[in-house]
């Protein structure tokens, strides 16, 4: 019988997309589905049934041999207004019966040919079965689906993207997530600003070339002129927005004397400039145009969704973009004085969007009325999707805890609310070729481990103990990452023989409390006040417990570093931490044990305690246990390549939907 070939056929959604999309989908070569013609298709027990029939190349007559299936993709040179001819030597032959695959509402996602007699396998029509090369992946919401052959125009707003900028891990999304969406075939921009600051760091724009196009701006009543420039790096357009309130000494948000009092101003043109870019700029010869996808990441971004709908959308312009508000932490919102409004050049009758109500107890005197106007949420209410950087904070984030007052708005929009865990760098850290670290070691050689313990040890002066346990804390010291919870707990641990070592800066009595500690506990305890990127590297890789008591975590990256070195984390189970470490447990798979470290639960200095006891009793008694615990949390994988996968999931659906319309 001639070769069978059957086209995939992907989910009902992204079919529709596909259908919807067809201007930006790839060329790519079709496999045709060639059923005969219906008279020649019957149906049997409920299946729909096809009976094999022959062409003949050069006559287009019925023959037994030199023909094709007539359900093969493979065309011949057949006049195609010659129908296929039924073999008439055997009208009873059995055919294939195509049996349907539904999901759980009903809806047909695909089809399957069953052979009519004997014991052959069920050919599945989303297999690989013509070397095409079609990818399974797994989506956010944990179902198998086809990988996504449509290509987007992609524009990521930010307030910082590493290498360029960066204080925490927005920079670090915003800086690996567009190169790992770029290689996957998508055309991607950031957009954030030129931060020049008067030190080493303004080297980082030294690539950047300025495009010539200056552009004004009319908001905070006046005319603002911004330029653009431009650098084409691993596959992505880095746009930078350039304007003097970028250039002073501090970092992006503010200096020493706390949060800039402009940054209202600074980042709604920020706002302006993004929207702007994908119509002007012609990079690389051509510009993005209208049919893009907005990635707006935090409060800083947040106007990009608002200004789309009420400032472009009604001029017909951008009709067919979307916006995708990401998360990163949502106790950030921009909220200033309802009287700032009308310095965002929007409508009047957009304030609703915006306005924002402090409660009665928030408010500073009985004649305050609390009106405010909160930028974040303005994009969680007019943004087609919203995304948090794990599954847990998403969820989080709807409660009364975790909302900071938008719980309610979060909730009305849960149908459009997803998590997605970042990434981590896994060229940077990586323990079989991190230059920062004595010794490399991998899942299949972990001897180096105890090398870099011993190294840690001796820079650190503690004394060189490879069989203590020794226990690392990286992070700011501050409310949230819960060195209060430390400091109180910091007796009992070193009552115990351990050795524990922290880096950090952050709150000055936090400082002061680190150095004291390391006076009392000489042989035990080590601080070191301040960051440095090799030091973190060394302790990730040195030592054998990371503990991360946060408050809250909307992803974590430390717990993943720690796992990624064979470093077990201790975490509290909030956001991102409960996502990504599976609580150990020792009887299951049959004593063999599951698990990469331990969270506990509620936030208590007993609960951290009694979590880190089971640990250091593992460490000790338990050798074989730990040792798996090593490679289970060495063997995940967290990289951004597999968030791409995911995020292209959500591009899928926010294009499926209309855009938002007030």
């Amino acid at each position: 019988m001639g070769s069978l070939q059957v086209t995939r056929l992907l989910s009902w959604k992204s079919s529709l997309n596909t259908a919807a999309k067809a201007g930006t989908t790839r060329s790519r070569p079709t496999t045709q589905l060639g059923f005969p013609p219906l008279s020649k298709m019957t149906t049997k027990n409920g299946f729909l049934m096809i009976r094999r029939s022959f062409t003949n190349a050069s006559t287009g007559s019925g023959s037994s041999s030199g023909g094709t299936d007539a359900v093969s993709g493979n065309i011949s040179s057949q006049d195609s207004s010659s129908p296929p001819v039924e073999d008439e030597k055997d009208e009873n032959k059995p055919g294939y019966l195509l049996g349907q695959e539904k999901d759980g509402s009903g809806l047909v996602i695909g089809f399957h040919l069953i052979p009519p007699s004997g014991d052959h396998e069920v050919i599945d029509s989303r297999k690989d079965i013509d070397g095409y090369g079609v990818k399974k992946i797994e989506d956010v919401e944990g179902e198998d689906k086809a990988q996504t052959r449509v290509s987007y125009n992609i524009v990521f707003v930010t307030a910082e993207a590493a290498p360029y900028s960066k204080t925490g891990g927005l920079g670090d999304v915003c800086g690996s997530l567009p190169v790992a969406l770029a290689a996957r075939g998508h055309r991607v921009m950031v957009v954030s600003p030129r931060y020049l600051n008067g030190t080493a760091a303004d080297e980082n724009f030294t690539l950047a070339k300025d495009l010539g196009c200056c552009m004004k701006i009319y908001c905070f009543g006046g005319e603002q002129e911004i330029a653009f420039f431009h650098e084409y790096r691993e596959g992505v357009d880095w746009v930078f927005v350039d304007h003097p309130s970028y250039h002073r000494p501090g970092n992006p948000y503010g200096d020493i004397n706390g949060a800039f009092g402009d940054n209202q101003f600074r980042y709604t043109l920020l706002c302006y400039a993004a929207c702007e870019a994908p119509l002007v700029l012609p990079l690389g010869g051509f510009t993005y145009g209208e049919k893009c996808l907005f990635l707006v990441n935090d409060w800083h971004a947040g106007l990009v969704p608002v200004l789309l709908a009420s400032k472009y959308r009604p001029h017909g312009v951008y009709k067919d973009a979307r916006s995708i508000l990401v998360i990163h932490n949502l106790s950030h919102q921009g909220v200033e004085p309802a009287a700032t409004y009308k310095n965002l050049g929007l409508p009047s009758e957009w304030y609703g969007a915006l306005e924002w109500v402090f409660p009665t107890w928030a408010r500073t005197h009985a004649l305050d009325t609390g009106e405010a106007v909160n930028v974040l949420k303005g994009a969680i209410v007019t943004a087609d999707r919203l995304l948090t950087v794990s599954k847990g904070y998403s969820w989080e984030i709807t409660t009364v805890e975790g909302g900071y007052g938008l719980h309610e708005i979060l909730s009305s929009r849960k149908s459009v609310l997803n998590g997605i865990t970042n990434g981590i760098d896994i060229t940077e850290w990586n323990p079989s070729s991190d230059e920062h670290i004595a010794s490399h070691y991998s899942i299949d050689d972990l001897s180096g481990k105890v090398q870099c313990k011993i190294a840690l040890q001796k820079e650190l002066g503690l004394p060189i103990r490879p069989d203590c346990p020794l226990i690392g804390f990286i992070g700011r010291l501050d409310h949230q990452k819960g060195i209060d919870l430390i400091r109180l707990a910091a007796p009992e641990i070193l009552a115990d023989d351990v050795q524990f070592v922290m880096l950090g800066s952050g709150d000055p009595q936090f400082e002061s409390w680190m150095r004291d500690t390391e006076a009392t506990y000489k042989d035990k305890y080590r601080g070191w006040v301040g960051f440095n990127v090799p030091i973190s590297h060394r302790i990730t890789a040195g030592c054998d417990i990371l503990l991360m008591p946060s408050r809250f975590e909307p992803c974590g990256l430390n717990q993943l570093y720690a796992m990624r070195y064979g470093t077990i984390p201790v975490v509290h189970a909030t956001g991102g931490l409960r996502d990504t470490v599976e609580n150990f447990n020792p009887f299951a798979r049959e004593g063999s044990g599951e698990g990469t470290g331990w969270s506990f639960s509620p936030l208590s200095e007993e609960s951290m305690l009694t979590a880190l006891r089971f640990a250091i009793r593992t460490y000790r008694e338990h050798k074989s246990s730990w040792e798996g615990l090593m490679r289970r949390g060495m063997e995940k994988d967290y990289t951004w390549e597999n968030a791409a996968i995911q995020y292209e999931q959500v591009f899928e659906w926010a294009s499926i939907d209309p855009p938002y319309i007030h």
